[in-house]
């Protein structure tokens, strides 16, 4: 289906009014039941900390937001997709790739339309967190 079709078919016209002037999100927060290892994985991937305070908090900037890791005592992240957009294609592959050598798993990437044309790649941290990786293609 090509882009102009998809959003013949999905998208509500006229657009709805949004009842917030919305200007980001402050980002995500993980609380990990082993949060060492934890740590070690995000750090491996992501590389050191730009955040730290004290030994039970962590964080990355990503993009205009942040993501923080505290420690849990009742479990991992359940039921949430942790998405991380970058700028071009080739920054997909390589964030999926340093994902997956460090133990998430995953399918490769692949161009679709969700909301607009997307490259994607979903994986799973080695804790169960759904991970989305994405960028926007040209209209």
């Amino acid at each position: 289906m090509d882009y102009e079709t998809y959003k013949k078919k999905y998208f509500v016209q006229p657009s709805p009014e949004p009842r917030f002037r919305f200007s980001g999100a402050f980002g995500a927060t993980l609380f990990y039941q082993d949060y060492q290892k934890a740590l070690a994985f995000y750090q491996k991937v992501l590389g050191p900390p730009a955040y730290i305070e004290g030994e039970n908090t962590h964080g990355w900037p990503i993009g205009t937001t942040w993501l923080t890791l505290f420690p849990s005592k009742k479990g991992n992240p359940e039921n949430i997709e942790v998405p991380f957009f970058v700028e071009t294609s080739e920054e997909v592959d390589r964030l999926y790739g340093a994902f997956i050598a460090a133990g998430a798993q995953g399918e490769p990437p692949v161009d679709t339309l969700m909301y607009r044309p997307v490259r994607t790649a979903f994986v799973k941290d080695p804790f169960g967190v759904s991970l989305l990786i994405a960028c926007w293609l040209g209209d």
